[in-house]
């Protein structure tokens, strides 16, 4: 754990914040950017000592990030960062996928030509973060694109239920964005000229596929994992 935690550059809490709180939104960034790796044992003393903080609030954290399904707390044996199931990825993706396609349908009806512009733009981050190979970047630039949608979409009460699950979406992403990453970026070329268009049936059509095939293939990555337990 030790030599995850100085990949992820042993990020630091910033003590103006509440301390309980800055060590669990530090801890639960480093198990979705996947420094802290499902079933990877966390030792509370390691924990503190990178976070630069005592061991009481990082107990603390943990219990809450048990208590959020983020980590495993195992009688007589510790901490360990949840390895999550196939029925988890499909109950929370299937919902992602649902609000999603309602996200596309509504950007396609008001999406504005800066709208469109902007979009291109994230797309071609998309692109390059693919070429480049660097999984940070490209987790980024998906979260930024569908975001976007999201943000033109402007439906308050759809942008609050999708920011819910958004952080468990990008957990699940990160092992799969280089793999699934040509596919999905063709996908997003589709789903973008689609809200261009205006076309809300298509847009949301496409937002459906290309959330379902995420799904399939995250279930398909358990699956194959399982069977090498």
């Amino acid at each position: 754990m030790r030599e995850a935690l100085t990949a992820a550059a042993s990020r630091r809490v910033t003590r103006p914040a509440p301390l309980r709180q800055a060590v669990y939104d530090a801890l639960t960034e480093l198990i979705v950017n996947g420094s802290l790796k499902p079933g990877q044992h966390l030792v509370e003393a390691e924990l503190a000592e990178h976070l630069g903080v005592s061991r009481q609030p990082v107990r603390e954290a943990l219990q809450r990030l048990q208590t959020a399904g983020w980590v495993d707390l195992r009688p007589a044996q510790g901490a360990f960062v949840h390895s999550p199931t196939e029925e988890e990825a499909a109950q929370l993706l299937g919902v992602r996928a649902v609000l999603e396609t309602y996200s596309a349908q509504l950007a396609a009806k008001n999406a504005k030509p800066e709208d469109i512009a902007r979009l291109d733009e994230l797309q071609l981050e998309g692109i390059a973060a693919l070429a480049d190979g660097n999984v940070e970047r490209l987790v980024s630039a998906n979260t930024a694109l569908h975001d976007f949608i999201t943000a033109v979409a402007d439906n308050a009460v759809l942008a609050e239920l999708i920011a819910q699950v958004g952080q468990k979406v990008r957990w699940y992403y990160t092992p799969i964005a280089k793999p699934r990453g040509k596919e999905a970026w063709n996908e997003h070329t589709q789903l973008i000229r689609a809200i261009a268009k205006g076309d809300a049936h298509q847009a949301g059509e496409l937002m459906r596929k290309h959330t379902e095939r995420t799904t399939e293939f995250y279930r398909k990555q358990i699956a194959a994992r399982s069977s090498q337990d």
